[in-house]
């Protein structure tokens, strides 16, 4: 049937029956459910890039106290074993938990001024 005024699509082609679509949409789903439960089971608490994010939040803090400090006493302070005390008193937050020591590094680097050396894909 033709109308007017109107052009045609060309012939009708069926796509994928419903039990089609409905065991491919739920294959999916299961491949993701088993992706996100071995994740969890793996990192439990702890994201995959705990080390990273553990370097980067101990420089962003050792930077922080080097900038907001206007005598340099602070500073001196943290360079001369404040960044540990820090990360031992449970102050660091919970990304200082995820590597102590690699925390302490980057409170270090962060208050020295030093460039970060330890973030990115290659370090």
């Amino acid at each position: 049937m033709v109308l007017h005024g109107h052009q045609t699509l060309g012939p009708y082609r069926p796509g994928p029956s419903r039990r089609t679509l409905s065991l491919a949409l739920t294959s999916a789903v299961a491949v993701l459910l088993a992706g996100s439960w071995f994740i969890i089971q793996r990192y439990n608490e702890r994201p995959p890039w705990a080390l990273d994010i553990t370097y980067e939040a101990g420089y962003i803090q050792g930077s922080r106290i080097r900038k907001a400090d206007p005598t340099g006493q602070e500073t001196k302070k943290l360079l001369a074993g404040g960044c540990a005390q820090i990360q031992s008193a449970g102050w660091g937050g919970r990304k200082a938990t995820y590597d102590p020591g690699l925390w302490v590094e980057g409170c270090l680097d962060g208050a020295a001024g030093r460039q970060l050396t330890k973030q990115g894909l290659f370090h």
